[in-house]
């Protein structure tokens, strides 16, 4: 049978449906829900009009109050945990045992990145305070760094984050941004701790829920998305229910969930929004390249002389289009636009849009453009600022 062929499009269509961005907002089932359909959010320590986690679920469910995001994170009734998915992740508490195998080959490499001067002492010593007071942070159990630049671990710390890649503890709270460690044995249902899944059968787990997430990608996309070896995911193809596609441009082939392909029969209306630089739809920047003609490289960590967009630079989506970049800032009741990059004709109103409702979620009053691109493009960027501004 002929294989599908969708347009570039089509394909765009399809990811950004899939990732909960097409048309009116996703509201039903919240943020929990949310991360279901994502499978994973990303964290990260930048905040720049607030964290990534806290702008990953605005762009999707709109002005929601950011309390509410923490609560469905970390909160008591929260159903997650935090692992390693393709980063540092909050994932959904249900996959505990699809990330079996990621456990299982760390446990084989048999340290992190950093080493500890005495293994076993630091890592029975961190399991006996946390056996006799409970759940605690780095800093409760005895400092997290020592004393140097962030990356200077302590031992405690050191050795909390190896049995937390083991899976014997496990973060299932944050206090002021900090992993709250405690036993797995205490923290995860006993019925998810018990099963223990091949490392086939992790795979299609997690390519199957990629390829929901993602809607249409590649054999590179579906791996990548949960950290998973490629070989495991091209085993795993055929019991995951995605279909063989072609897309338009692509040199691999692809792989498409079919509630994706359904969804394309209906129409969805365009919105504009900011995107963090770590959101699920565009931090594989290959993907991007390949959906949006878009390189896009976070400069957060370029010296201020050679970056293009700027620090934090958080692409423009506008319906199925990544149609500009703005690096913004706040100053007290202002949002700043440090720099504002169009990559559209006439993409000022969209990006105005974009700047104008995230004023109104993190509680600013006016919105300021410093730099612009093309210079041209102010007034119509300043212009649909205003106006908004005046009909909030």
């Amino acid at each position: 049978m002929a294989r599908e062929t969708l347009s570039l499009e089509e394909a765009r269509q399809m990811a950004i449906g899939a990732q909960g961005l097409r048309g009116a907002r996703t509201t039903a089932g919240g943020v929990p829900a949310m991360l279901r359909r994502l499978g994973a959010v990303q964290l990260d320590t930048i905040s720049v009009l607030a964290r990534s986690h806290e702008l990953v679920a605005y762009a999707r469910q709109g002005v929601i109050g950011r309390d509410r995001v923490e609560r469905a994170y970390w909160g008591p009734k929260s159903s997650t945990f935090e692992y390693w998915s393709h980063a540092a992740c909050v994932v959904p508490l249900e996959d505990w045992p699809a990330y079996g195998f990621t456990r299982r080959t760390r446990l084989a490499k048999g340290r992190r990145w950093h080493v500890l001067e005495d293994h076993e002492k630091s890592c029975s010593e961190v399991l006996a305070r946390l056996r006799a007071d409970g759940p605690l942070t780095a800093n409760e159990l005895g400092g997290a760094k020592k004393g140097g630049p962030w990356w200077d671990w302590s031992e405690t710390k050191i050795a909390a984050e190896w049995l937390l890649d083991i899976g014997t503890l496990v973060c299932r709270e944050r206090r002021g941004f900090q992993r709250v460690y405690d036993l797995a044995e205490r923290a995860i249902p006993a019925d998810l701790l018990s099963r223990e899944w091949t490392d086939e059968e992790c795979a299609e787990r997690l390519a199957a829920a990629a390829g929901r997430s993602l809607g249409v990608a590649t054999e590179a996309d579906l791996a990548t998305y949960h950290g998973l070896p490629r070989v495991l995911v091209r085993r795993a193809l055929p019991a995951t229910g995605l279909v063989p596609v072609s897309v338009e441009g692509w040199k691999p082939a692809a792989y498409a969930d079919p509630d994706a392909l359904a969804m394309l029969a209906t129409r969805a209306r365009g919105r504009s929004v900011l995107l963090s630089p770590f959101d699920s739809l565009i931090w594989y920047r290959e993907r991007v390249e390949r959906l949006f003609g878009l390189r896009h490289r976070l400069e957060a960590y370029t010296p201020k002389e050679k970056r293009t967009y700027g620090y934090f630079a958080m692409p423009v989506l506008a319906g199925t289009t990544i149609v500009g970049l703005v690096d913004p800032g706040r100053d007290g009741e202002v949002l700043v636009a440090k720099q504002v990059t169009l990559l559209r004709d006439g993409a000022g109103d969209a990006v105005a849009r974009a700047l104008v409702e995230a004023a109104s979620w993190v509680g600013c009053t006016e919105v300021v453009v410093e730099r612009m691109g093309p210079a041209s493009a102010r007034r119509d960027v300043e212009n649909g600022v205003k106006a908004l501004m005046r009909s909030r």
